[in-house]
């Protein structure tokens, strides 16, 4: 289960008082929707993620689809089932030389026990993980910020390296250049422990008018 729950009342409610012009972003959005779906493992989890890189969500899914039916006669999404399938199969069902690359590098970091499982994964903070994470193969710390908001459940992640968020971010702010990351995260300790939560309004204030 994703930890710590989230609590939309209390993380809208700190937003609101302590940001002025994100309280407007609130009141344009609406509620907080944010649900995380947890990951039934990281490596599942990390495995869709290389297999999306780059490409439309349509072709992914389709690609996606394609591994997990190779790995199935092996166990399924598993690092045993992804090393007992030839790399034939993988290349058959999209993966490119790079990705292929990478999912073999995963599997063999999970079954080394530097990628935790689910269970382990709750009792690391969002930095440890993200340490011992990037040392995969074309894992980067935005892939892991995804997980972290999206499938572990975490509170308080802001993904500078995030395109939209640093667009959002200008947009909210009126700045004349795009900001460093480093002046997100200065402005961004007023939204402490909640920055999940506000990343989220950033995303959808590109939605609406």
């Amino acid at each position: 289960m994703p930890h710590p729950p989230y609590d939309h009342s209390a993380a809208v409610t700190h937003l609101r008082a302590g940001d002025p012009a994100l309280a407007t972003v609130i009141d344009r959005v609406g509620p907080c929707t944010l649900e995380p779906r947890p990951a039934r493992s990281l490596f599942a989890a990390l495995l869709r993620a290389i297999v999306y890189q780059q490409l439309n969500g349509k072709a992914a899914a389709t690609i996606h689809a394609r591994v997990l039916a190779a790995l199935k006669p092996h166990g399924g999404a598993t690092p045993a089932a992804l090393e007992n399938t030839p790399d034939a199969a993988l290349r058959a069902a999209g993966l490119s030389r790079n990705k292929l690359l990478s999912a073999r590098d995963l599997a063999a970091q999970c079954r080394a026990g530097a990628v935790p499982t689910v269970r382990a994964a709750q009792r690391l903070s969002d930095d440890e993980l993200v340490a011992r994470l990037t040392a995969v193969r074309g894992i980067g710390p935005w892939t892991v910020h995804m997980l972290l908001i999206f499938n572990l459940g975490r509170p308080d992640v802001l993904p500078t390296g995030d395109y939209a968020v640093r667009l959002a971010f200008r947009k909210l702010y009126r700045k004349r250049q795009e900001p460093t990351p480093e002046a997100i995260l200065r402005h961004a300790r007023r939204w402490q422990p909640w920055r999940s939560v506000a990343s989220w309004y950033l995303w959808r204030s590109l939605d609406v008018k």
